[in-house]
């Protein structure tokens, strides 16, 4: 498995300006989710960085819905940005 094969989502310009933002920060979970879940294919029995991911995906999700309250159209946005959820069809 190679290292540093997860290349980051997030344009150089928008790292450096406003990190706190929710966007910002969904991102960074996103990423962090996605490393989690490709170690985890390799090591099924670790239990700890399990826990690890259970509480970031929490965290995640607290945002998301922070920010589909306050904002759906930033919501909607990051969404189709970062291809979390897949939309509902009737």
């Amino acid at each position: 498995m190679v290292k540093n094969s997860f290349i980051s989502i997030i344009p150089q310009e928008k790292k450096k300006e406003n990190r706190g933002s929710v966007e910002f920060q969904v991102f960074t979970f996103t990423n962090k989710i996605r490393r989690l879940t490709s170690h985890l294919e390799l090591h099924k029995r670790d239990f700890l960085s399990k826990r690890g991911l259970r509480k970031i995906l929490g965290k995640r999700q607290r945002l998301l819905a922070y920010l589909s309250k306050k904002n759906t159209v930033r919501y909607k946005k990051l969404i189709g940005q970062l291809d979390i959820r897949k939309t509902k069809t009737r």
